[in-house]
């Protein structure tokens, strides 16, 4: 298998999971999940799909280099998947908001207000906040604010695994092939 059917094939498969973790627990908190699970749970799901990177440097390590690969090779290749896993989770982002008909701006900065408030910020920093939270809507509104936001949310978890995995399996003693 080449490099990029490499690539195609492992990060279709990350992006299938992470978009369909990224379903399910969007319909199983009927929403958005609570603030102080939202980012475990979210990260949490990134890594499961994610681990398709090392699966995917360590298949063509072994299969198609035999056996050996260099860091920037590997680290490519986990780019390469980070970035299509990314793709699928911007698309199935849009996809649960369309679906659900969620509003995850609004719901999002009700929900940092409430912690604020809950804190016993003052009036002015609430006002300050709210004011902040407003604009926050109405560039969240724009596409071309909220595909790359989304995306920047997985691709930097997938950069530090591939990181991570080509460190890793450029060892050919490293997990070598049966």
């Amino acid at each position: 298998m080449t490099t990029s059917r490499t690539i195609l094939k492992y990060g279709v498969i990350s992006g299938l999971i992470v978009g369909g973790l990224e379903f399910a627990t969007v319909v199983a908190f009927s929403g958005m999940p609570p603030l102080k699970y939202g980012m475990v749970v979210g990260y949490t799901t990134m890594l499961i799909a994610l681990s398709m990177v090392f699966m995917g440097i360590k298949r063509h390590r072994d299969v198609d280099r035999g056996g050996v690969i260099g860091f920037w090779k590997a680290f490519g290749v986990g780019l390469g998947i980070s970035f299509i896993a990314g793709l699928f989770y911007v698309a199935a982002w849009e996809a649960v908001q369309a679906w659900t008909h969620m509003d995850f701006a609004s719901d999002y900065a009700r929900a940092i207000i409430a912690s604020e408030q809950a804190k016993g910020a003052s009036a002015e920093a609430i006002a300050k906040l709210t004011a902040d939270m407003n604009a926050f809507k109405v560039q969240y509104a724009d596409p071309m604010f909220r595909l790359p936001m989304t995306f920047t949310e997985i691709f930097p978890v997938g950069v530090l695994v591939s990181l991570i995995s080509a460190a890793l399996l450029r060892n050919r003693r490293f997990l070598p092939a049966r």
